[in-house]
């Protein structure tokens, strides 16, 4: 028996093979594109929180936590509004109106959270009407 060796390169048919035309790339492309917002879309439904509202805040603390800056403090239930033109907020405490706080704030936005029960720390200005102007830096939903 002669040992006869095969050659190490095959040749494969000479069918050309089929070339993808430009239409059916860009269709090809498209489809791809098209697939991939639907998943991502589908993934962000599945892992977004429900039930939150964008007009009641999620945090039991809001601002800065700043308490050497911002180192006064006071309680009381929030309400709309300022006096003579100073504040845009007060709190309403026990004792009267002559025992309200005072509020403006560039921090935080104080607006969601009237009629809730809050404590903020702010920093204390002097004041022509209001008995206690308070700049909020920090606010705490009790």
């Amino acid at each position: 028996m002669e040992n006869q060796k095969e050659p190490l390169i095959h040749r494969f048919g000479e069918k050309e093979i089929e070339k993808l035309s430009l239409g059916s790339f860009f269709i090809i492309i498209f489809l791809l594109v098209v697939f991939g917002a639907f998943v991502g879309f589908i993934i962000a439904k599945i892992s977004l929180p429900k039930n939150i509202s964008s007009s009641t805040p999620a945090k039991k603390m809001v601002g800065i936590a700043d308490k050497k800056t911002f180192k006064d403090q006071a309680e009381g239930i929030l309400r709309e509004g300022g006096i003579d033109g100073e504040g845009n907020f007060h709190l309403e405490r026990p004792g009267g109106e002559s025992q309200n706080v005072y509020l403006t704030s560039t921090t935080v936005d104080l607006s969601l959270y009237v009629g809730k029960k809050v404590r903020v720390w702010g920093e204390t200005f002097t004041a022509q009407k209001a008995g206690w102007l308070m700049d909020v830096g920090l606010v705490e939903v009790l």
